[in-house]
């Protein structure tokens, strides 16, 4: 089964409705605080020489999610550990002053502020909760800033303090996990946006049974991929026909990165059309490569060029000067006329945001945040502030099937995945152009037996395998082998 992924408000409702079905509310806190505790328990055994030399920061904050640490607190005692918390003062709710006695009355060290008296083994985060949607104050944004000053291991209750788990935005700041333990279900934003910078590993604490009211707002790419083997009677005629086009005279790179990412992924044959200048360095680089020069062209070579493939992928290095813009005029209403398999990356969405029309199921856009404040004429601040709401945006303004990359790249067909895999070291030039030469090769190869999540779910891994000895430096023109690899189903990782 696919791990499902939440909105804050899903999780609320399901909340009230348990506790609508004559539930505690306090014994649900009792409950996701024991069974995390335990969890705990477990993990620091393997940690720490004994329990009663581990020592333990619960930093509580004002609301149900400090209810929450003040239980973890009271049973981490009890379990043998030396625990403090430090306390902001109690917020109004009634559970959250039970849980408050529980701690105290089980002997719990409970002080109030947060100046740390002494170096913690670990801080166990339990400020705020997912409600929470403001600006943190100067005050709150100090003692968060505090803690990720310390050098113990830090931990997070249901979400890291400060982000805001629909967007995974920091509010303008957070804290900055090794780990989280997310109550009840997984919430978007501790995988998408600056999410994974904040959330560090993730495990659910899954206290309550699944109704047939709540639903998914997203699904986690699986991590693992195996693609169909190929017959022992094929031939190059046999998987897939790509056609990558773009290449301005000044701007050869991106179609060589995406033309030899196609041929690495499986691709039987590759043809690059572009300005003529770039003909050679392709060639030294990979010969098998077959070459059109782009500026020699007629619209009926065009035509027959399109007739002959499977998938093209269009935009890489096409420029926006008045040659790219008449090149862009020419292909895009032939690409889209057609039956192919057709990825639109780069410049082709500049093109596309200036010119918005419809476009077909089998067109796949890559837009990054910035090409996505282009394509919906919003600021980038916007499109990172809901990711999610946009790419439906994108989606219901231009139709077709969507990739918004980034950290947690998001992927759009008939439901929303996001892809957990990659690392930091991806963000450098031409990555995306390996990734545009990905899909439109397993595309042109598989069709509908490979899903869209999943070719960027292979990127990132690629990515990752590429990163095994270190993320900084990677270049995309090294991606090559690393996809070669992850397709056949192996990583050096």
């Amino acid at each position: 089964m696919q791990q499902q992924v939440y909105h804050s408000h899903a999780i609320q409702a399901w909340e009230q409705r348990w506790f609508g079905q004559q539930n505690s509310a306090y014994g649900l806190m009792k409950q996701v605080a024991w069974m995390t505790a335990q969890r705990l328990i477990s993990w620091f055994d393997l940690q720490f020489e004994s329990r009663n030399k581990a020592t333990v920061a619960m930093c509580c904050g004002q609301g149900n999610n400090a209810g929450d640490g003040y239980l973890i607190a009271k049973y981490l005692f009890q379990a043998g550990f030396r625990v403090d918390v430090y306390t902001a003062p109690l917020g109004m709710s009634k559970d959250l002053h039970a849980a408050e006695q529980e701690a105290r009355e089980s002997g719990v060290r409970i002080i109030s502020g947060f100046d740390f008296q002494q170096n913690y083994d670990v801080y166990i985060d339990a400020l705020f909760g997912i409600g929470l949607n403001r600006q943190l104050n100067a005050e709150w944004q100090q003692i968060i800033q505090r803690v990720n000053a310390q050098y113990g291991l830090k931990i997070s209750i249901d979400i890291p303090s400060g982000l805001q788990s629909d967007s995974g935005q920091p509010l303008p700041c957070a804290i900055k996990a090794d780990y989280t333990f997310t109550a009840l279900g997984l919430k978007a934003g501790l995988f998408t946006g600056q999410g994974k910078e904040y959330a560090g590993a993730v495990e659910v604490i899954p206290a309550l049974p699944i109704d047939d009211a709540l639903e998914a707002i997203a699904y986690l790419s699986p991590l693992t991929i195996k693609l169909p083997q190929r017959k022992a009677f094929g031939h190059k005629g046999s998987y897939g026909h790509v056609l990558v086009v773009g290449g301005h005279a000044d701007m050869g790179g991106a179609v060589i990165m995406a033309a030899e990412a196609a041929f690495h992924a499986g691709a039987g044959k590759v043809t690059a059309v572009c300005d003529a200048k770039h003909h050679t360095a392709i060639l030294a680089r990979a010969p098998n490569i077959m070459l059109r020069d782009m500026n020699a062209l007629s619209t009926s070579d065009v035509q027959a060029l399109i007739a002959h493939v499977d998938a093209v992928c269009f935009g890489m290095g096409l420029g926006r000067d008045d040659w790219s813009k008449q090149q862009f005029e020419r292909w895009f209403p032939l690409i889209q006329q057609s039956t192919l398999e057709v990825v639109l990356d780069a410049d082709a969405l500049w093109f596309l945001a200036e010119s918005p029309v419809e476009l077909n199921k089998h067109s796949y856009c890559t837009p990054h945040s910035g090409e996505a404040a282009k394509l919906l004429n919003m600021s980038v601040a916007a499109i990172e502030s809901d990711r999610i709401q946009a790419i439906y945006q994108l989606q219901k303004k231009y139709a077709g099937q969507w990739v918004l990359k980034g950290a947690g790249s998001l992927i759009l067909q008939e439901q929303l995945w996001i892809c957990t895999a990659g690392n930091a070291g991806m963000g450098t030039g031409g990555m995306g152009d390996v990734l545009a030469g990905m899909m439109a090769s397993l595309k042109a190869q598989f069709y509908e037996e490979i899903h869209l999540h999943e070719i960027v779910t292979l990127h990132a891994l690629a990515g990752d395998d590429l990163a095994h000895k270190g993320m900084r430096g990677l270049q995309a023109q090294d991606m090559a082998q690393a996809v070669y690899r992850v397709v056949n189903g192996h990583t050096l990782s």
